[in-house]
Formats: structure tokens, sequence, C-alpha cells
């Protein structure tokens, strides 16, 4: 998923498996039905610069769609400040849309509400089939040894973005592959009112895509293999404290991007403000905020040592855009057929070059719009260095808990105040206990 900030759900989120069987979305007249056979409302995730950007991108292509099959999609995009909460209400009250866009890291804990549609052989046969899609994406739609809560809908992968200009001035001849080499660089870019690097450091679920990866090239995960959480051992305070460290310590990023949680730090590299970037397939977003392709070059995320990889060489999430239907939709059958044309060859072209990501379907993916320099580095990640979210159904809560966490820690850096070891290890011991007990 794209940049997105998980809302504290509260109350919400404690009620879900009690509502399970009673959640869903479309309307309250039941479920599965086609009561409803010539409308739909679509509830799109914030992908572009804008909101009205999205419309512009999407509403061409649903119009396209009611001329193929005489069915209307009322179209909502929903900012990622809102998208996952607004979810989670429509999963216990039954009122929501009949197609969603949902975060991929999000797809264990929604398909644990029961509330979405199961894409099992016989509805993903509906669309094309399984083996249309990409084994990488497949892996964040769900908990393993189940059927999908989605399918896969738009790929990205985390990527160094760098100003040539900036990097030449400095003296600097090509992009950092270690994080010692960022931080060297880093600190000869932090002058003159600019700096090295920017983040979002007031966004959670940004921070959290972050700080699986620093803990997976320290050798951590934040879950035991049976799936309880693990936040405080010493492998991932370290590898916390190294991504806090950035601002609180090395002094590479700006102490204002601890309040950052709304594409400012796409902004302020758009505008020469900053030199480096570690963000989702951006090349869209920074081209409609004015910045030439010829002005920044695209590497992988930095390592600790050596080159991306498996293991302690991981460097990204596999990050993306899922397509889920509520199973109580009032049109299951114009749900359906509305998945399969989003997620067929032709719009997959149009869709995945208009934000920039890759497609998840195969088909698509081998065309030339996306062999591009940029999409080599997104795509070698997202086939050699990326992992999946923890597919555990308390995934949400933890990327809101912890992502939460690290939110804090930068605003204790940018405040001036102490980030130790024992107070990243407080700060997360502090998040696991805010996840649910079973």
């Amino acid at each position: 998923m794209r940049s997105i900030r998980a809302a504290a759900v509260g109350a919400v989120t404690v009620s879900l498996a009690l509502a399970a069987s009673a959640c869903g979305g479309g309307s309250p007249t039941g479920g599965g039905s086609d009561d409803s056979p010539k409308t739909l409302t679509y509830w799109a995730s914030n992908q572009g610069a804008s909101i009205e950007v999205d419309k512009k991108v999407l509403q061409p292509e649903l119009d396209k769609f009611e001329q193929q099959t005489g069915i209307e999609v009322k179209l909502e995009v929903v900012p990622w400040s809102d998208l996952l909460n607004r979810i989670l209400t429509a999963t216990t009250s039954g009122q929501g849309p009949d197609v969603l866009n949902i975060g991929n890291t999000w797809s264990a804990s929604l398909q644990a509400t029961g509330a979405l549609l199961p894409w099992d052989a016989g509805n993903l046969d509906k669309i094309g089939g399984r083996d249309r899609f990409v084994d990488s994406a497949l892996g964040s739609t769900g908990a393993q040894g189940q059927d999908p809560a989605a399918v896969p809908l738009y790929s990205m992968a985390y990527a160094l973005y760098y100003n040539k200009k900036m990097f030449a001035d400095a003296g600097i001849s090509k992009p950092p592959a270690t994080w010692d080499e960022l931080i060297a660089d880093g600190k000869k870019l932090s002058q003159d009112g600019k700096w090295g690097l920017g983040v979002e450091g007031s966004n959670p679920s940004e921070n959290i895509h972050h700080a699986v990866v620093f803990a997976k090239q320290h050798g951590a995960d934040f879950f035991t293999a049976d799936g309880k959480p693990d936040f405080t051992s010493d492998k991932a305070v370290e590898g916390v404290k190294q991504f806090v460290d950035l601002m609180a310590k090395d002094r590479i990023i700006a102490p204002g991007n601890a309040e950052y949680a709304q594409n400012q730090s796409v902004s302020d590299f758009a505008k020469g403000r900053t030199a480096m970037l570690l963000w989702q397939s951006a090349s869209a977003n920074l081209k409609s905020q004015g910045m030439s392709e010829d002005a920044y070059g695209v590497a992988p995320v930095p390592v600790q040592s050596g080159t991306p990889g498996a293991g302690t060489g991981v460097n990204s999430m596999v990050m993306g855009i899922n397509l889920a239907v509520f199973k109580n939709t009032d049109n299951l059958d114009g749900a359906t057929k509305f998945v399969k044309f989003m997620t067929s060859d032709a719009e997959q072209k149009i869709l995945n070059e208009a934000y920039s990501s890759i497609p998840p379907v195969k088909g698509a993916q081998s065309d030339q719009a996306f062999n591009t320099p940029a999409n080599a580095v997104l795509k070698d990640t997202l086939a050699g260095s990326a992992v999946a979210a923890p597919q555990v159904a308390d995934e949400s809560q933890f990327e809101t808990a912890v992502g939460t966490a690290v939110k804090e820690l930068f605003a204790d850096a940018a405040a001036g105040r102490a980030v130790t070891t024992d107070s990243v290890k407080a700060a997360l011991e502090k998040a696991q206990q805010q996840m649910p007990t079973k």
C-alpha cells in the first residue's frame, strides 16, 4: 500500500471477531444477492498526489466499464488517514461499498473479520484464474492456507530516489548502497537549509514499513512463528533505533519531518529541499508535482552490507493495493465483473502506468511500458528482496501500535529528547501491551 496512515480503531477492532458472522458491505438488505444489478459502489484508495488526480485517472475507466456492462460505478476516493477505520466500521455495521481497495498489509486482518468475499478457485476462475497473478502479489492477499481475501490490483516496492544535481554538487558520484554510505552522503547534503533524507515521521503505517525492513536487516521479526507479538527483542529494538537515529543521531532528516504524514516528504524532494527519499513507486507522484524524470535517479533501498536479497538483505515490504468485495454485496455478479475488468490486462496497463506501480498481472507486467530503469529496480526488489507483511489476524493492530511508537520516537528526536536503546525498548513494549490478548 502507498504511504498509508492506519487510524486507531479502538472498540471497533475489539468487536471484529464477535461481529464476523454479521459483517459485510453493500446495503443492509442481506448478503451475496443481486438486488441492485445496475449499480456498484467503489471505495478507491488515494494513490495519486491528490484525490482529484485519482478521480481523473479512475472515472474514465469506470465510464468504460459502464459502457461495456450497463453497470454504473459510484466512486469515492478515500484518504489513507481514514480508509482503515472506514473499512472496520463497515465490517461491523454492514454499511459499506460493494468493492473496495485495501492495503495489502491489511489482508489477513480483514480476512479474519469474515466480511470479505473469499477468492476460492471458483471465484478466481471467474476473473481468469489464479495463474494470471504474480506469486509475490498473491502472497499478500491473506493468511497462509486460506483462500485469498482479495486480489492484487497494484504492486509496489520501496526504492531510494535521489536528486542527481544535488548529488553532483556535493561531489557524490553514485547512490549509497549501505546505510553507512547513506549517512555519510546525507551529512554532505544536509546544509544551507537543505537535508539529506525525507521521511513521514507522523505516519504510523509509513513508519511500520521501514521498521519491518530495519528489523529484518538485523535478523528480527515482530511475530514468532506461531503468530505471537515479539516487539522487544534486542534485534528489533536495534532496527527501530537505527531508523529513528537517522534524525536523532545522524541528523540527516529535518526535525520538522516528525510531523509529516501526508506526502510532504515527496513534495520536499520534488522541490529540491531534500536530496533523498524512501518511497513506494514515486515516479507518477513526482511528475505530478513538476519534477522531471531526468532530475532524479532510482536505486535499491540500502542494506547493512553487501547487496539486497533474502534474509538480512531484505530492503522493502511487498507493497501494493488489493481489490476486495464485501460478501454481502447486493450485486455480487456485478462486483465480480468489475474485479475482472480492473484486473484485465488492458486496465492493468492503464492504471499501473498512471500510478507508476507494477502490474501484479503477468500479462500486463510484460508490457514495454513497465520496462523502464525505475521499474527495473522495483521489479527486482519485488522478485528478490521484498518480504510480505506479517499475515496474521492482528496485523492492522500491529501497524497502528508499532507505527505510533515510532511516531512518538520521532517526536522525541525532533524535540531534542534522547532516543536510547532503553527508550526504544520501552516504546515497543508499550506497543506490544496494546495488542489483543489471546
